[in-house]
């Protein structure tokens, strides 16, 4: 059967390519080495360029330097943070605390989906996950119960996630009332200092009555 099988082969081979068996199959290994020595060659080149490129992409991409504390800082100096300046950390605050969030900079960087809240604190924002400029604002007061809680899970999730860095800087308004207990206090000091001056002249009828009391043996004598 095999023999059949073998003369029907030699048979086709001849007939359809005018070769004899032989030197077909010596033409057949002649290609089939060539293509594996191209193939060989062609991907060792890929993966030659692919490595370069991963190299390349290693020494460009620089490490990120350790967080810095900043302490407390205000809300103006923060905006500095926003990561417009690639030399500097990007920070973000959540309930006035402030966070490193360098190392999610294609997030929280230019052209990230939450690059608006960098360089703020955006508690109010978060909570309501809104993008609304107005929203960018550390006043959390008037939110809701499932907004607070929301922003609670922020705030779990930086604390886990991110190094504190510092805290912003809250300014007390001056009220009406403290202006008004201010003035108080300063007439209050004036009353005070103007006592003494008051009370000065009542010892005067005192003295005179210690001159007359002197005085008066004289005019008897001479009487």
């Amino acid at each position: 059967m095999a023999l059949q099988v073998w003369e029907t082969l030699k048979e086709a081979i001849t007939a359809y390519t005018g070769l004899s068996p032989a030197t077909f199959f010596t033409a057949l290994a002649l290609l089939w080495a060539i293509y594996y020595v191209a193939t060989g060659l062609f991907g060792s080149s890929d993966d030659n360029h692919h490595q370069r490129s991963r190299a390349l992409e290693d020494e460009q991409m620089e490490p990120l330097p350790p967080p810095v504390q900043l302490g407390e800082i205000t809300e103006e100096e923060l905006k500095q943070y926003d990561g417009s300046d690639p030399k500097k950390p990007l920070l973000m605050a959540i309930k006035g605390q402030i966070y490193d969030v360098s190392q999610s900079r294609m997030f929280y960087g230019p052209g990230g989906p939450y690059a608006l809240f960098a360089g703020k604190d955006a508690s109010r924002a978060l909570a309501k996950m809104s993008f609304e400029e107005k929203d960018l604002t550390g006043d959390i007061s008037g939110l809701g119960p499932f907004e607070l809680d929301a922003l609670q899970d922020w705030e779990y999730k930086f604390m886990s996630k991110y190094v504190k860095v510092g805290t912003i800087k809250t300014t007390v308004p001056v009220t009406e009332g403290d202006t008004n207990d201010t003035n108080g206090e300063a007439s209050g000091a004036a009353e005070s200092d103007a006592k003494p001056a008051e009370d000065g002249p009542s010892q005067s009828p005192v003295a005179e009555t210690e001159t007359v009391e002197k005085s008066s043996p004289a005019d008897t004598k001479d009487e």
